[in-house]
């Protein structure tokens, strides 16, 4: 099968939820492309609709109406196989604490059809790439959250995934485990990796995303590179929503967190 031009495409994509007051929307005619390779951050408050988007794309929530590739691969149509394209991290931690750390890592690779000895090698390999070799026989409850989240990456990578998909990989990390983890991702874009993350951290999205969406009550409100969503918000909208001048606060522009707040608002999101 030739490659798809996208790593990841949707067209009209909708997930609808039943409440108590009707029909929500959670994601609204979701129209994305993702080119391979890419880093692309998907950012909004919450409730915006980013986690059921990355629901679809990674098989767990069925869409509404239109349709997700992965690919290639037709999510709906399609789910083992795309589950097989795609390694995911979602927001907390999934780790086995039945196991040790190479463990969780070589018994992954055997539910993804590798061998014993393949599984095993590959744990040991990647222990090391991601620091973590002196710690491959330690009870994972052992490790700090910067060692978690680095496993975690670890086991969603282990079956050379087409896609990595990565829920807020760096809430509740300490300064020096975000960074560390910025590093490993930057490792991996260099390699050719394609990346789709969501996060709240504004500087984060800055550093590692060619590319950003902005999304809201399940639209995109902008899409672009971080310095062009910054060079093409309205000032005007940057100063009633931050009730700041640009100049005071950021002399050199808009910062990315005012382009975010400028398109979103200043409520607070439960």
């Amino acid at each position: 099968m030739a490659q798809s031009p996208f790593a990841i495409e949707t067209r009209g994509l909708r997930k609808r939820f039943t409440a108590s007051g009707g029909d929500v929307a959670a994601v609204d005619g979701l129209d994305l492309q993702v080119g391979h390779g890419e880093i692309f951050g998907l950012l909004g408050p919450n409730g915006a609709g980013k986690t059921t988007t990355i629901g679809m794309l990674t098989t767990r929530v069925i869409p509404t109406e239109g349709q997700a590739l992965v690919d290639g691969v037709d999510v709906a149509r399609h789910p083992s196989a795309v589950k097989r394209r795609i390694g995911v991290v979602s927001q907390h931690n999934t780790l086995d604490r039945s196991l040790t750390v190479r463990e969780n890592l070589s018994f992954h690779g055997r539910y993804f059809g590798l061998r014993g000895r393949e599984a095993n090698r590959r744990a040991d390999e990647y222990l090391e790439r991601f620091r973590l070799g002196d710690r491959r026989d330690a009870q994972v409850m052992a490790l700090s959250g910067g060692m978690a989240q680095r496993l975690m990456v670890a086991r969603a990578l282990l079956h050379r995934p087409s896609v990595l998909f990565l829920d807020e990989p760096t809430t509740g990390l300490d300064p020096q485990s975000r960074l560390a983890l910025w590093e490993v991702l930057r490792e991996l874009h260099a390699e050719g990796q394609t990346i789709l993350l969501t996060t709240h951290y504004m500087e984060e999205a800055d550093q590692l995303c060619e590319r950003l969406a902005v999304m809201d009550h399940g639209r995109i409100l902008a899409l672009g590179t971080p310095a062009e969503l910054k060079r093409d918000v309205d000032p005007e909208l940057v100063r009633e929503q931050i009730r700041a001048r640009i100049a005071q606060a950021a002399p050199d522009g808009p910062t990315l967190e005012m382009v975010f707040i400028a398109l979103t608002g200043r409520e607070l999101r439960e």
